[in-house]
């Protein structure tokens, strides 16, 4: 599984098979289990849909480093409008929002203009806007940001972050936002990074991602924790139920596509789930990232292209 998971994340950096793929009907086709579409409308139509099954969703619009200014701009754009229409159409959604799409990596001081922007509209309209983590280069410019949105006053509460059980730093991480009020969403990571800063070991991270989860339910925040993984989700129950902890005060986060029955189960047993819609045509290194997690994912993709 290893030899896979890094196959996955090599292809996700391929700028022909990528090209080649975002721009082909068989491409499209080949997402569509995990991308809900290529436009707002296609998003906002299948967030619908996610709300009528009795579950919240975060809307992303797909897209990671932009190189100049105006294609910052532009992608923001795209969320100022999800916001407006989320507003408009009373959906249950919040937005999902990476920084190098924003701008980060040509100007920092951009992407957090951009974000606090992002962040004035939401708290507008009286939603959240979740600052999705990136690879560990970014985690710390990505933390300062957050903090230094979420402490204007008038925005606390309507600006998040994401953090990665897999990296060494990310308990110290968990400890300083829970201290700060700052909601976050637990994942394990899917990027490829070096044992210098995150665990090799797949039971290592599970054991973090358990201890964290942890902290953050007996933290006063509504934290999101984002998996997939039975095991991660029985441990966060069973805690849950030891110390009598409600079951709105957190909610269980998981991607569009993947565990449709766990999804409906958990709300069946009275549990908040948020479905991570993800919509836009820079949809390949998303989707290799996806199979790079659960290669499983390969052979279930496969069984459905075949199907009438």
């Amino acid at each position: 599984m290893p030899v896979l998971r890094s196959a996955f994340i090599a292809l996700s950096r391929n700028p022909s098979l990528r090209k080649f793929a975002e721009h082909s009907t068989f491409g499209s086709k080949l997402s569509s289990r995990f991308v809900a579409g290529l436009e707002i409308e296609d998003a906002l139509r299948v967030c619908s849909q996610v709300n009528a099954q009795g579950m919240h969703v975060t809307l992303d619009s797909l897209g990671e480093s932009v190189t100049n200014a105006d294609e910052a701009h532009r992608a923001a754009d795209i969320y100022h409008r999800l916001l407006d229409d989320i507003a408009a159409r009373k959906l249950d959604s919040n937005i999902s929002v990476k920084l190098t799409q924003m701008g980060l990596t040509i100007d920092p001081a951009l992407a957090e203009q951009i974000a606090l922007d992002l962040t004035r509209h939401a708290q507008s309209t009286g939603n959240f806007v979740r600052i999705d983590m990136e690879d560990s280069s970014l985690t710390q410019v990505t933390l300062d940001i957050v903090r230094r949105i979420h402490a204007h006053p008038e925005l606390r509460g309507n600006i998040g972050i994401v953090i990665q059980s897999y990296l060494y730093r990310s308990q110290a991480d968990i400890e300083s936002l829970i201290a700060d009020g700052i909601r976050v969403r637990l994942c394990k990571g899917a990027y490829k990074e070096p044992p210098e800063v995150a665990f090799p070991k797949k039971a290592d991270v599970d054991a973090s991602y358990v201890n964290l989860t942890n902290l953050l339910l007996q933290s006063p925040t509504y934290h999101g924790l984002a998996t997939h993984d039975e095991k991660m989700i029985e441990a966060a129950r069973s805690f849950v139920a030891q110390r009598g902890i409600d079951r709105s005060r957190f909610e269980f986060q998981m991607l569009f596509g993947v565990r449709r029955d766990l999804q409906r189960s958990l709300v069946a047993e009275g549990y908040n789930v948020r479905v991570y819609i993800p919509f836009g045509r820079e949809w390949y290194p998303y989707f290799m990232r996806r199979l790079a997690e659960r290669p499983a994912n390969v052979l279930f993709i496969a069984k459905n292209m075949l199907r009438k």
